[in-house]
């Protein structure tokens, strides 16, 4: 990937300061409170699984030059800088989640999604059936997969091709509603037609055709909606997750819950449109500049639209706050986006269906006497790009350009050991140590404080209101 930065001004580098945030004084003042009032449950299995607190305390190491750091020179004027280690988490680091937000977007629209035009479909199920979503994977995995079929159906049918052509499509799994609210649904990117296999004359390989849809009409949509709406809840009935007598009432419903939206579609050539859907699809649960910290008592987080009964704020404690965002944390071993068609890893027709109308020339390469002069480095997977160019990507500024003499900085050394760190940081003027996590707090000491005296005489026997015959009756 290629960056031009010639014509673009000069941006320094700046080293952000998470401890300076709203999230981290949060989570640094109340996550042990928060743990040490989930371990009093008296329920069976801990409230809070290891993989949540495991991603709140690396997020609070995350970005502090205490737990460590890189050093960046200018070879030819000596200016450098320090860069903080990130702790590469899934739910609760804004930076680490828009890395990977910015990493996937790049290497799907570069390597994956060739120049075809996309439509976005989403999809969401009734808040009956988002519960064995978001705890059974088969469950999530058929409503996705019988939602593919139907959309692959769809397009064979649209753009008159064979009973071979296949779709190609890339979805992405959210847990998250907009209102810091659980909610399992699906983003979609679908390449808007579907790719039919040619015979080459004179050779056996073959070589794919692409036959772009049809539009999408307001009865199309409401076809395939109802035949997911269908599908799906005769899954359920059929794997006992509800009962057939609730399937025929749901059944009855005009929608029973679902919603599968299909208005977005970007162009062929618009890669920048494609690029910035792509990161919207694969955003993290909440947004870090919408989040407010009042006082020690109330968080506001500002919702990007109104809810139905017109709220636009929420207004949570932070011990609530955490809870919410402990919630929206993905289990390990999750994957947040998948394959279908020939996009799918396993597909035959993968490595001509990506490279369908690229010009390959255009793709970056080494010139022979820059490769001859750099020592060999090991292969880089596609999937994986440096920071500093997602940064430049993002940005439109190279970070590792010396912003006194223009030239390219180097990275020359990590720091991990405890005593150099803390001598180069007193030396610097940084704080050697991170900044501490609160203890637990508990709630207010009602046993320290004196009973007030009754005002009653305890050896009073008052009269009883009725009499009762007490002999013994033989």
């Amino acid at each position: 990937m290629a960056v031009a930065a010639s014509h673009r001004p000069m941006v320094a580098y700046r080293r952000r300061c998470p401890e300076h945030t709203a999230l981290y004084q949060i989570v640094q003042q109340h996550l042990e409170s928060f743990l040490a009032l989930a371990r009093e449950e008296d329920w069976g299995a801990p409230r809070v699984p290891t993989y949540v607190e495991r991603e709140f305390r690396r997020y609070l190491e995350c970005g502090i030059l205490a737990f460590g750091f890189a050093r960046a020179r200018c070879p030819d004027c000596g200016h450098d800088f320090l860069v903080a280690f990130s702790c590469k988490g899934r739910g609760v680091c804004p930076s680490c989640n828009a890395r990977r937000m910015a990493e996937t977007a790049a290497h799907l629209v570069d390597h994956v999604i060739p120049p075809l035009p996309v439509r976005q479909w989403v999809l969401s199920v009734p808040k009956r059936l988002r519960w064995y979503l978001e705890r059974e994977p088969r469950a999530l995995s058929a409503v996705l997969k019988i939602l593919m079929r139907v959309i692959e159906a769809h397009l064979r049918r649209s753009s008159s091709a064979n009973a071979q052509a296949r779709f190609g499509a890339v979805s992405f799994i959210h847990r998250f509603g907009s209102s810091l609210n659980r909610h399992v649904h699906c983003h979609c990117c679908v390449i808007d037609g579907v790719f039919e296999p040619v015979e080459q004359e004179g050779d056996v390989s073959q070589s794919l055709h692409f036959h772009p849809a049809a539009e999408l009409t307001a009865d199309d949509l409401a076809i395939i909606s109802e035949r997911v709406r269908v599908r799906v809840l005769r899954w359920f009935a059929r794997h006992g997750l509800i009962e057939p007598n609730d399937v025929r009432e749901m059944l009855a419903w005009d929608n029973s819950g679902f919603s599968l939206d299909a208005e977005v579609r970007i162009a062929a050539q618009d890669r920048a449109g494609l690029e910035r859907l792509l990161r919207y699809c694969a955003r993290p649960p909440f947004a870090l500049e919408r989040l407010e910290l009042i006082d020690g008592e109330r968080v506001i987080y500002r919702l990007p639209k109104p809810l139905r009964d017109g709220t636009t704020v929420l207004t949570l404690t932070p011990l609530e706050f955490i809870d919410h965002l402990a919630a929206l944390i993905p289990p390990p071993r999750r994957h947040r986006h998948r394959y279908h068609g020939v996009l799918a890893p396993n597909s035959p027709w993968r490595a001509e269906a990506t490279a369908y109308g690229r010009d390959l020339s255009d793709e970056p390469h080494e010139t022979p006497e820059v490769a001859t002069t750099k020592p060999a480095a090991p292969p880089r997977s596609p999937a994986r790009y440096l920071w500093v160019m997602l940064l430049a990507r993002l940005f439109e500024s190279l970070p590792l350009t010396c912003p006194n003499c223009g030239a390219d900085m180097r990275l020359i050394a990590f720091i991990t050991e405890a005593a150099p760190i803390g001598q180069i940081l007193t030396h610097i003027g940084e704080p050697p140590r991170p900044p501490p996590i609160a203890p637990a707090r508990g709630p207010p000491a009602w046993d320290d404080a004196p009973e007030p005296a009754p005002d009653w005489d305890d050896f009073a026997q008052p009269e009883p209101e009725f009499e009762f015959d007490q002999r013994v009756a033989w």
